[in-house]
């Protein structure tokens, strides 16, 4: 819901609403996600946007930001909301809508991600490549995943082996995650990662899949102690992210403020996200260490085993995709290939 407002002879009822200085922003724009602020991606990257398009724009463009879903609904509807322009921006996990971006999960399938930064960086070349036509109904600002995502379970369950994935309850982030979790014996729970905690102290779940950064925010260091990570430069899995705007809200700027959005989008923005779960890696294992609690690494024997079961869900996917007329082969062997480009 792009709002416009003159400023010349603005009213006082037009500078309360903006509440932001003496001249009231040409465009107020609303950007609604599914974090509490202070987590990484909010405070690292979505303010820091805000701020900079409207100091690129002279003030002219107010970025109004509504952390875990402030404006209502729920994660999964995020994606809707900024189709449909109840909301002007949006940032979401492209898995809370299963099946409805299926060429995104190639990034999403085992053992693919190297780091945040360069999986993003090959992320943001695929979506060039490939995905455009699955995002036609959104103005895509940047798409980008996090880093490797790891095991995280409760203190009675620590997991060492392939074999203690057996009966686990573990909470995955997306249609193609949940799958491989069910391919290595755990019975997997979508939910969103909001949930978990609440989840875990009620033994819904006995564990979830989430990379280091986002363990402070959701009290995994106190909650799930135990932490199982791979041998090698891949991890487990990756989740793959877009942060796209209404394209009403887009076409309505006036061409000099397309050129603010537009320079602050795309491959630097896919490597700001990239980098912020980076960093914020590095922050979560932190805390976990200074807690105390128990990180596992499996051996490159023992990896191998996880990564024959995470074949077998690659091969699915991609046959699926080929009878679908998707190309799946394709996609995994360019998504492949641009990982490798830029983890070099």
């Amino acid at each position: 819901m792009l709002r416009a407002f003159l400023i010349a002879g603005l009213s006082g009822a037009a500078l309360s609403l903006t509440g932001v200085s003496a001249f009231a922003a040409d465009v107020v724009l609303k950007l609604h996600h599914f974090l509490p602020p202070q987590a990484t991606i909010p405070s690292k990257v979505l303010t820091p946007w805000a701020e900079k398009i409207k100091a690129d724009s002279g003030g002219r463009i107010e970025v109004e930001i509504y952390p875990a879903m402030q404006l209502g609904g729920k994660p999964g509807e995020l994606i809707d909301q900024v189709k449909d322009g109840v909301v002007d921006l949006g940032w979401t996990l492209i898995g809370y809508t299963p099946g409805r971006f299926p060429k995104s999960e190639a990034f999403e399938l085992p053992f693919m991600v190297t780091t945040g930064e360069a999986t993003s960086l090959a992320f943001n070349d695929y979506y060039e490549k490939h995905l455009k036509d699955e995002f036609k109904d959104y103005h895509v600002l940047a798409v980008h995943t996090h880093g490797p995502g790891l095991l995280h379970t409760i203190a009675s369950k620590p997991i060492k082996s392939l074999a203690d994935m057996n009966g686990l309850k573990l909470r995955g982030t997306s249609k193609m995650v949940n799958q491989m979790l069910e391919a290595m014996g755990a019975s997997a729970i979508g939910m969103p990662v909001t949930t978990v905690p609440e989840s875990l102290s009620k033994s819904v779940i006995d564990g979830t899949v989430v990379p280091w950064e986002v363990t402070p925010s959701i009290k995994i260091a106190e909650l799930a102690p135990n932490h199982t990570g791979f041998a090698g430069k891949t991890g487990l899995y990756t989740a793959a992210f877009v942060f796209a705007m209404n394209k009403d809200s887009y076409d309505a700027l006036p061409a000099d403020l397309k050129k603010v959005i537009d320079a602050n989008s795309g491959k630097e923005l896919a490597a700001k996200f990239g980098a912020a779960m980076d960093a914020g890696d590095v922050r979560g294992k932190e805390i976990a260490d200074k807690a105390g609690n128990t990180t596992i690494t499996l051996d490159e024997a023992e990896t191998a085993k996880w990564k024959a079961q995470g074949e077998a869900v690659t091969k699915k996917w991609t046959a699926d995709m080929d009878a679908k007329g998707l190309k799946g082969t394709e996609l995994y062997s360019d998504a492949i290939s641009l990982i490798n480009q830029y983890s070099k």
